[in-house]
């Protein structure tokens, strides 16, 4: 079978369903990450210190806010607050990258 049409979750019949699903919404994560680095590109623009960059209340309520998206979701937040660290603290490391960039 070849059928890689991308079906909901709940219409997926064989696992090339699911696979073609998980695949697709892979490349719409990946392009979703990217306008949120572009975000972070235009942080670095905007900020006037190097220091402004860390804001550790800020990417407390960042991970927190998803975490309350995941659950309202019915997802796990545990895994939701490790995939978000990851995700703000690898976001400031470019954000730092880019500040610098930008500055020297």
């Amino acid at each position: 079978m070849t059928d890689q049409t991308v079906r909901s979750p709940e219409d997926c019949t064989t696992m090339l369903h699911v696979r073609a699903g998980v695949d697709a919404l892979d490349r719409e994560l990946v392009a979703l990450l990217a306008r949120r680095f572009g975000y972070m590109r235009a942080a670095a623009r905007i900020k006037p210190t190097r220091d402004a960059v860390r804001d550790e209340a800020r990417k407390a309520s960042v991970i927190a806010a998803a975490v309350a998206e995941a659950e309202a979701h019915g997802i796990p937040g545990d895994v939701v607050a490790d995939l978000w660290e990851r995700l703000v603290e690898g976001s400031i490391a470019y954000e730092f990258g880019e500040w610098d960039k930008i500055r020297t």
